[in-house]
């Protein structure tokens, strides 16, 4: 890690207009900012004034504060913008986030002052294909999931890696998951834990019925070819988020994108195992998985 001189001089700071303490802590940050002479601006992320603001290639870095779903979503803005990302936890787990919410202003005195370094992690690109026309393009950087609906059924998917056959799976549903969700959903259904520099997809089935039962890791570079062969209900989900109901035969086409997700960091490259026995004693100590 070099060194930035100067650190980041115009930054954005997303809230929940929604969570007061979202709020204070972005004002007071934003106060702190400016009497420093650094531009500051709040915002939303699903706010399209504080999106098309992101996108005008003056921002340097993008504050978080929330949970990890706020990370996740200030991830997938920050990559298309090519922003990096500091988070700032309220939320519980905070498995992707940085910092600690008392301990946010040497943390961010460090970042300003250029002391960090920038963590690159993969996300994923999903189409959707209907009767052979695009219906849908989308990213992810946790999981692609497609699983059934409603109905208790589970669903049948033809997978192909490459354009070559792989497996027929019959299960409640199917996760191709980045290094990133190897530590989400992919973890709870019995999946590997991938660590976040890799950038390999990984495949895992849930519940699945006399069908492929392991969860399968796939070269750097592979990409991904779902067909839904019952008719069944179905959805296609990223990030835990639907996005779409599908229908038989639909086609969902993953691969890696070229634009990463850059996480800034301040702890030393090995905090990935560090936090992962933390969050993994947690959930010990809480009884679940």
């Amino acid at each position: 890690m070099t060194p930035d001189p100067v650190g980041p001089q115009t930054i954005a700071l997303s809230l929940n207009p929604e969570v007061e303490q979202s709020r204070q802590l972005a004002s007071e940050i934003g106060k702190l900012l400016e009497a420093g002479g650094r531009r500051a601006r709040q915002g939303g992320l699903a706010d399209p004034d504080f999106g098309a603001w992101l996108g005008s290639g003056e921002v340097d870095l993008l504050i978080a504060l929330g949970g990890d779903g706020t990370m996740l979503k200030a991830g997938e803005l920050g990559a298309t913008n090519g922003i990096p990302v500091l988070g700032i936890n309220l939320g519980r787990v905070g498995f992707l986030i940085e910092v600690a919410r008392d301990n946010w202003r040497p943390a961010l005195d460090r970042v300003l002052a250029g002391d960090y370094w920038l963590e690159r992690r993969m996300r994923l690109t999903v189409d959707l294909e209907r009767q052979g026309r695009r219906l849908e393009a989308g990213s992810a950087l946790n999981e692609v999931v497609v699983g059934r609906g409603r109905t208790a059924r589970p669903i049948r998917l033809q997978a192909e890696v490459d354009n070559r056959y792989l497996a027929t799976y019959v299960a409640d549903a199917l996760i191709c998951s980045s290094a990133t969700g190897s530590t989400a959903y992919a973890l709870a259904a019995g999946g590997p834990i991938l660590p976040p520099e890799m950038r390999n997809l990984l495949l895992v089935p849930v519940a699945p019925h006399l069908s492929v039962d392991r969860a399968i890791v796939l070269a750097e570079g592979s990409a991904v070819r779902l067909e839904l062969l019952s008719e069944e209900e179905a959805d296609l989900s990223c990030d835990g988020q639907v996005r779409q109901a599908l229908v038989v035969h639909d086609v969902i086409h993953i691969a890696s994108s070229p634009q990463d997700a850059l996480f800034v960091r301040l702890q030393d490259p090995s905090y990935f195992f560090h936090n992962l026995k933390t969050f993994m004693n947690q959930v010990h100590t809480q009884g679940g998985e």
